[in-house]
């Protein structure tokens, strides 16, 4: 991230600012403002803990009332007694609450306390690498070296396609030679930005899904069948901590449209 940035501060802004003064200011604000949220969000899903369930010992009848550790399970690693939709990390050596997985990129578990800080991040990340991209492409085309595609344009009735992509593929790699070192950079950026916005917008979708399921990877890869929670928009407007009001009102939309299928089902 920090690569992007810096490189991205000397590559591109001379660029930007040679458009308009304004444009470079609203670039700085903005480029700025991804780039403190983005590192904020970061920083809080990788130092705060993922969720370690109470700490109770097995047979302390003083501190665990009846039916107290109902569905709780012993935790051969920990020697402790395991919270339902708890997981043991071996990474971490501790039981997670709401354990999703292990994310060797933080550095850390992704549970009940930092899991809403996690997908904050995957958001800002998208965000952030969709106008990098954006920025970049803009920025190479601007520092590009002129193309001479006279010869492509004299021949293109006699050549097929094959052999047209052949000679631009070569004309673009022969111009390249010819890139500044700040061109290089600004390449390899939006080449990088690319590619980390598509693996990174996978990972978004995918935990929106399980979110919107109200599930988790672990649970759904351990019992992929069963059902561990009541599926809907409810469950996205509660994880992002919207008003009750609102997760109310949705939770009783998607009722009602359960019962309509329901009564039309029957109908049937």
């Amino acid at each position: 991230m920090l690569f992007v940035i810096c490189g991205g501060v000397w590559a591109i802004y001379p660029v930007v600012f040679s458009i308009s003064t304004f444009c470079g200011i609203f670039h700085c604000i903005l480029t700025g403002l991804l780039a403190v949220f983005t590192i904020t969000s970061y920083c809080l899903a990788s130092f705060k803990s993922a969720g370690a369930p109470a700490d109770m010992r097995w047979g302390s009848y003083p501190m665990v009332g009846k039916n107290d550790l109902e569905n709780y399970t012993f935790c051969t690693y920990c020697s402790k007694p395991k919270p339902p939709r708890a997981h043991h990390c071996r990474s971490c050596k501790m039981c997670v609450l709401d354990m999703d997985h292990h994310c060797p990129f933080i550095g850390n578990c992704v549970g009940a306390s930092n899991h809403h800080a996690f997908v904050i991040f995957l958001i800002s990340v998208v965000i952030s690498c969709s106008y990098a991209a954006g920025m970049t492409i803009y920025s190479s085309y601007r520092i590009w070296p002129p193309l001479d595609f006279e010869n492509l344009a004299s021949t293109r009735r006699s050549m097929g396609y094959i052999k047209m992509l052949i000679e631009i593929i070569g004309t673009l790699a022969s111009s390249a030679f010819f890139l500044s070192a700040r061109g290089f950079v600004t390449v390899y950026l939006a080449f990088a930005s690319l590619s980390v916005n598509a693996g990174i917008g996978v990972l978004l979708f995918q935990q929106l899904s399980y979110i919107y399921e109200g599930n988790t990877y672990l649970n759904r890869l351990s019992s992929p069948n069963v059902m561990h929670g009541e599926r809907g928009l409810q469950n996205l407007i509660r994880f992002f901590g919207c008003p009750y009001s609102v997760s109310r009102v949705l939770s009783g939309y998607s009722n009602t449209g359960k019962l309509q299928d329901n009564s039309s089902s029957k109908l049937l």
